[in-house]
């Protein structure tokens, strides 16, 4: 039958992926580039505005490398929901061959389009990205220390049911089945990751998330494999959560502020990532990192707001997400100094001193008078 057919090359893949993650255990030494090329992706929607303000900041900050040819921003067009379209892939191949020649990426939202849309069954271009770069570690922090919440979450990125997809089977009209992947390899590397960055960041506690209980063989092996990898960190209390107890925590105020460092399969953390990005102001506030060993995807964690687009409001979207997801790229590229820089700007410019606000309508500040709002608290910081 023809979906035994696909279910078997469906299974075959993932075997051969299992194989080439055991093989590959190098990451890629930053110090060791003569030039870092850093990637701007606009995407789509509102992504091209906003990623081009904080393309602005960041060639401030790194002025002095970029003249010294260290460091290079180079945009790369084409991932545009039209051109992925009109191409029928979640990455036009021409597009993907420019990603790769970049060291780390700096990405605005894209648009994924739902069943029945106009765009057709396209894949994600996160999914497609994150699988092609094997980009497996989704890391996001949320902070407000006003209600002491400092969390940051190690959602994996490459399996779970995002990484099936565009793969699901219609078996028949009344049935239809999807396919979930958890893996040995996929999960010990973002256990690592997330006890690794405990271990050298005073965390005390990590805090893995699933739903073992009733996802017994998928679950039950993530569980099995992060408790198996925090035995090796006896400095860490390692504790465990379903995913639906733990949205109820986080909004706990009790409980919320003990949690430090959480570990999740992909669709729970990007749930769970969302909920908690909304006690710091929301999606729009929240950066994150996709990291991978040879490749870095930094990004904002909301959509590309088409509507904003259709009434002509893209230029007031609020840029903060990628500055923030910019903060976390520069760090990891080892500029900590213009990181740190660029974070309390942020932190001055949207939660403390607040001169001018983002409403996305004519009635709030562009996002452009944010960035020279912002490049200007750098300038005073660096004084």
């Amino acid at each position: 039958m023809e979906y035994m057919e696909q279910f078997q090359k469906i299974v075959e893949q993932q075997l051969a992926r299992v194989e080439k993650m055991k093989q590959d255990t190098q990451f890629l030494d930053y110090k060791s580039l003569d030039r870092i090329i850093i990637g701007i992706i606009g995407g789509d929607g509102i992504g091209p505005a906003i990623t081009a303000n904080a393309r602005h900041v960041l060639e401030e900050l790194l002025k002095d490398e970029i003249a010294s040819g260290k460091v290079e921003l180079r945009d790369v067009d084409g991932l545009t929901i039209e051109n992925r379209a009109a191409c029928g892939k979640a990455i036009p191949d021409d597009v993907l061959d420019e990603i790769k020649k970049c060291h780390v990426l700096l990405k605005g939202p894209t648009t994924t389009p739902r069943k029945g849309d106009k765009w057709g069954n396209i894949e994600s271009a996160n999914v497609a990205m994150r699988k092609a770069l094997d980009l497996f570690a989704n890391v996001r922090p949320v902070k407000v220390p006003e209600d002491n919440i400092d969390w940051t979450f190690f959602r994996e990125n490459t399996e779970c049911l995002y990484a099936m997809g565009s793969q699901g089977v219609h078996i028949t009209d009344d049935l239809a089945i999807d396919f979930r992947v958890i893996t040995n390899p996929g999960t010990e590397r973002i256990a690592r990751q997330a006890f690794e960055y405990a271990k050298n960041n005073g965390k005390t506690r990590v805090s893995i998330v699933t739903k073992a209980n009733i996802v017994k063989a998928t679950d039950g092996k993530f569980l099995e494999i992060c408790k198996k990898i925090g035995e090796e960190y006896p400095g860490i209390e390692v504790d465990d959560w379903y995913i639906d107890i733990m949205t109820a925590k986080l909004i706990d105020p009790k409980r919320r502020s003990q949690f430090q460092v959480f570990i999740l399969p992909n669709l729970y953390g990007d749930i769970l990532t969302d909920e908690a990005a909304e006690f710091q102001g929301g999606v729009g506030t929240a950066g994150s990192a996709n990291l991978g060993r040879h490749y870095a995807m930094f990004e904002a964690i909301h959509g590309s707001a088409p509507r904003m687009v259709e009434e002509g409001r893209e230029q007031y979207a609020d840029p903060c997400s990628v500055m923030r997801a910019s903060v976390m790229l520069l760090s990891h590229i080892g500029f900590q100094n213009q990181a740190d820089l660029l974070e309390k700007a942020l932190d001055i410019c949207t939660v403390t001193e607040k001169k001018i606000a983002i409403t996305g309508k004519q009635d709030g500040a562009t996002g452009a008078q944010l960035a020279d709002y912002i490049l200007e608290t750098i300038q005073k910081l660096g004084r």
